[in-house]
């Protein structure tokens, strides 16, 4: 194998490599291995055929597909380790000649790493928001912890009210008949949800245990149903019982049940302190990414076409992996939004072009920097992975053993980071927000969404309205 390199604008080089006829035909023999149970030669029985046979009796073009797989991938890594050459995108394969008789020959366009010229990254003012922790919110605070140790009493004294949640069975009729996804049973309802049609739960308040009622209500216009928007129905349902959620009293007691505190006043002062550590972190998490972005904006690299591709896609990958973790594709939310997937990632240039170049000016200030990571700081980095992870350390630590080079740049690139906010200027005056296109990238599926995407799932399918 032979190998030449020509740079080429825009940090891109070409390969030309050339595989010999008697390497291509190594090359050749394994794709007609991998595929001899799919010959049929008369005369031979189906996958008995020898490749000389099965080359004169198909051609020997049967046989490319598999081949240049087999053939390109080794001859690209030696290619890279000739010439030295680390790629930073996805390589573009194009075929010059392929022949048994003549060899291989192909190329591969490939982006290099960019050169970056870094603006000055010493004293950039930033924005940064101020930090302050009210008594607002150490209430809502305590008023999660209250809630997550409520428990539900049955109510026997009084009838529905909002803030209820109700035991119900109920059927929905359309014309008298029952209509698809519109029952339930032995089915959990919070009145003042609104997570059913309106006037559903309206129509229960002041009803008790062991009523039977009927609803008479219409669907939206805007119902997600075309064959129930804007009808009118009836749902005949029956209370099965109601329960009401009891929270704990904010005193001393309290505090002793969900924390290692005695008193009250202690409790809150830990909270404060905490709620302060928290808003700080932010803080300075948001004031980092806006000295990165000030300092990418008087930076100067020369970003080639296929990396942003490739971090469009990264992107798009990303998008797919968390909707589908919610629930739902990724395809499935974009034709609920009106949009394709080709529209989705046009809008996906500007943000992976700036993921680019904050990585790559993130490099340079390493570089500049001389910034190294030690064994001793290694160790602290997957202690704290692994605790941000809730994973055991000893775990966390095999997996990563052998992908330590990873852990070394994560380390080397928190020094650069840690490095722009010791030496920036924080000030509290925040920019005026630029007009830039929202982008429609989701984040986070709601029930709407999720209702569209989805066959019916429960027998209360029909009955949810758009809101909930």
């Amino acid at each position: 194998m032979t190998s030449t390199v020509d740079k080429k604008e825009h940090n891109m080089v070409q390969f030309t490599i050339t595989v010999p006829p008697e390497e291509f035909k190594k090359s050749l023999e394994s794709a007609y291995r991998k595929n001899i149970k799919r010959f049929s030669v008369p005369g031979f029985r189906k996958g008995k055929a020898p490749y000389p046979v099965v080359v004169n009796y198909y051609g020997e073009g049967v046989l490319y597909e598999d081949a240049v797989g087999f053939a390109v991938d080794p001859a690209y890594e030696q290619a890279l380790k000739e010439h030295d050459i680390t790629p930073f995108s996805h390589p573009q394969l194009d075929i010059v000649e392929i022949g048994g008789e003549n060899g291989f020959v192909f190329t591969i366009d490939v982006a290099v790493k960019p050169e970056v010229t870094l603006g000055e990254h010493k004293g950039i003012t930033a924005y940064r928001p101020p930090v302050e922790v009210t008594e607002e919110d150490i209430e809502k605070d305590i008023e999660r912890e209250r809630q997550k140790v409520a428990r539900m009493v049955p109510v026997t004294d009084r009838p529905i009210a909002v803030g209820d949640t109700v035991n119900i069975d109920f059927e929905g009729f359309k014309d008298d008949v029952a209509f698809e996804g519109g029952q339930g049973a032995d089915y959990s309802l919070k009145i003042g949800s609104n997570s059913f049609i309106p006037g559903f739960e309206e129509g229960l308040i002041g009803k008790e245990t062991g009523e039977e009622v009927e609803l008479d209500l219409s669907f939206p216009e805007e119902y997600q149903s075309k064959d129930l928007a804007g009808e009118d129905v009836v749902f005949k349902v029956k209370i099965n019982g109601i329960t009401v959620q009891e929270l704990p009293e904010v005193d001393d007691e309290f505090v002793k049940d969900i924390s290692e505190f005695d008193t009250l006043a202690e409790y809150r002062e830990d909270l404060r302190e905490r709620l302060v550590k928290a808003a700080n972190a932010s803080a300075d998490a948001e004031f980092e990414d806006n000295l990165l972005a000030a300092l990418v904006e008087t930076s100067e690299v020369d970003i080639p076409h296929v990396m942003i591709h490739d971090e469009m896609d990264r992107i798009v990958d990303e998008q797919r992996n968390q909707m589908r973790y919610q629930g739902i594709e990724l395809e499935q939310y974009l034709e609920y939004m009106g949009m394709t997937l080709d529209h989705f990632k046009m809008q996906l240039h500007e943000p992976a072009l700036n993921r680019i170049k904050s990585r790559l000016v993130i490099d340079k200030i390493v570089e500049v920097e001389g910034f190294e990571a030690t064994d001793e700081e290694v160790t602290e980095e997957i202690k704290r992975m692994a605790e941000l992870y809730g994973v055991d350390e000893e775990k966390f630590q095999e997996t990563f053993a052998a992908d330590n080079d990873y852990i070394k740049e994560t380390t080397r690139n928190n020094k650069a980071v840690t490095f722009l906010r010791e030496n920036g200027i924080a000030t509290d005056v925040k920019p005026e927000p630029e007009e830039e296109p929202e982008l429609d990238i989701p984040v986070e599926a709601d029930e709407d969404t999720e209702a569209a995407a989805e066959e019916p799932a429960q027998e209360s399918n029909d009955l949810e309205s758009e809101d909930a």
